[in-house]
């Protein structure tokens, strides 16, 4: 659908502007108009998980898609529409903010707008992506990252990639990338003691270990286990993983939903989360760390009793890992001093205890299985027999990471061989 041209929002504005537009009033048109830019063949592009889309942009604002000659009468429509052929779960298309002219993102010719003819515009008015754009951003930009670095798909380190330490950061910043990794720190550092203790079963590292080695898109997933509060022990002891996209919020509360009922029926309680750093640092961003302190208070609720909240992220390719175990950190956020209230808050090393368990459930191969075939056919999906490092291919570097978090009982293992032949067949 197209955005209204003519949408207002209150009182006439000075300079002969017969009213003051919203963000959703600009269309390509308005930016046309006032030379912000110009028509031309194969200035507009879309880049969406390793695929690239190329866009005539024509002099009434509407947009040709060179491949197929087809007419689309937004961003939104024509971003829409491509994304879908991807990833048909795919809901939106967040046009302004995935389109490029001539390589700068829409949105920032939409903010030029903005800043030239109503400089007292609000800050909600201005704000250039929504919280799920974010993500849904977040995921594409990698996805340009692999796009440049080869047919394997090794990224390169970008700008952001490299971490910061919390004390360089001082208070928040909007001009500061969201994906900016910070360095945890640890508590001694700061001399004082964890405020609990925490053991986790092989089988959650080993669940969320393998969901996240099955694609170069980042995953989430929920921690299920037990707060004792009598010997202040976080037991963690089943990893939940979600089988959705990012940016998909329909579909994500009916998995939430599911997984809900799966943690009441097994006398569980929400622990934590986790998500994967695919080809970079397992150390959080100003996003997780935010996202993280936004858990804890949910967590604890109102009754303002203690509960922790633990956070962990796997980073299963990055090539700075020791070996070929995937890197897993558990982190917690400590809110800044009462003094800074506009700091960030401050990412913090948990120290936790590895406990091996006796066999593999039948819950976690399950799992296993179903997400083989959730990511099956998709096109982030790793290619397993494509070389990671040297000879070793990607499968053999998800066998060597699994490896580590096996059960004591070996008598899975020609499970495990199934599931990695239909790895192989699905990639």
């Amino acid at each position: 659908m197209e955005d209204p041209e003519n949408e207002s929002a209150g009182k006439p504005a000075p300079g002969g502007r017969s009213c003051i537009l919203t963000r959703r009033g600009i269309t390509l048109r308005v930016l046309l108009k006032d030379g912000l830019i110009e028509p031309g063949e194969g200035v507009l592009s879309i880049y969406y998980l390793g695929k690239k889309f190329l866009g005539d942009l024509l002099p009434d604002g509407k947009i040709t898609w060179q491949e197929t000659g087809q007419v689309f009468n937004s961003p939104s429509a024509w971003a829409t529409y491509c994304k879908k052929l991807v990833n048909p779960a795919k809901k939106s298309g967040c046009g302004w903010a995935s389109v490029r002219y001539k390589g700068q993102k829409l949105d920032q010719c939409k903010a030029a707008w903005l800043k030239k003819h109503q400089p007292n515009a609000s800050a909600a008015e201005e704000s250039l992506v929504s919280e799920g754009e974010e993500e849904e951003l977040a995921e594409e930009d990698e996805a340009e990252a692999r796009e440049d670095n080869g047919p394997h798909g090794k990224r390169l380190e970008s700008k952001n990639c490299t971490p910061v330490r919390y004390c360089t950061l001082g208070s928040r910043d909007s001009a500061r990338s969201p994906h900016t990794l910070v360095e945890v720190t640890s508590f001694a550092a700061i001399n004082k003691f964890q405020p609990f203790n925490v053991a986790i079963s092989s089988n959650v590292l080993l669940l969320l270990d393998f969901h996240s080695h099955l694609t170069r898109s980042e995953v989430v997933g929920y921690l299920g286990g037990r707060w004792d509060t009598s010997s202040q022990v976080l037991t963690v002891l089943r990893a939940f993983p979600c089988r959705t996209r990012l940016g998909d919020a329909e579909s994500a509360a009916a998995v939430e939903e599911e997984i809900c009922q799966n943690l009441f029926m097994r006398g569980l309680a929400l622990v934590g989360w986790y998500h994967s750093h695919p080809f970079s640092h397992a150390l959080p961003s100003l996003q997780d760390i935010d996202a993280q302190m936004d858990y804890q208070l949910k967590l604890q609720g109102s009754n303002n009793r203690f509960q922790p909240c633990l956070a962990l992220i796997c980073a299963p390719y990055y090539h700075g890992n020791q070996g070929m175990e995937s890197k897993i950190s558990p982190f917690w956020v400590m809110p800044p001093p009462e003094q800074r209230p506009n700091d960030y808050g401050i990412p913090m090393e948990v120290e936790v205890t590895y406990v091996q368990d006796g066999f593999l459930t039948n819950d976690v191969l399950h799992e296993m299985m179903l997400l083989v075939e959730f990511y099956k056919g998709a096109p982030d999906l790793v290619k397993f027999q494509d070389i990671w490092s040297q000879e070793q291919t990607y499968l053999d570097k998800l066998k060597g990471s699994l490896a580590s978090r096996t059960p004591k009982d070996q008598g899975f293992a020609h499970v495990l061989e199934q599931i990695y032949s239909l790895l192989k067949q699905s990639s």
